[in-house]
């Protein structure tokens, strides 16, 4: 099985170790990953689109969201970034 790519942390904070600046963001403190924010935009996307009819499902919309989540952070790997 193939391990889904997040996109990481969306918001990463850089920090220091020993007085050496680290690039990559603590664990504990990374917040949402890049995949549910990109989710979370295109949720809202459908969503504002509510009043011209769109029914669908709930779950139909949140799998739609992270369909498109999946298909920027393949975008992003296409034009190599991180």
């Amino acid at each position: 099985m193939t391990t889904q790519n997040d996109g990481g942390p969306a918001f990463p904070v850089p920090h220091a170790i020993d007085g050496n600046w680290v690039k990559e963001p603590l664990e504990k403190f990374s917040g949402m990953t890049l995949r549910d924010y990109f989710a979370g935009q295109a949720l809202a996307g459908y969503r504002a689109n509510d009043s011209e009819g769109f029914q669908e499902s709930s779950n139909m919309i949140a799998d739609w969201s992270y369909k498109d989540a999946d298909a920027m952070i393949a975008a992003r790997e296409r034009k190599g970034q991180p």
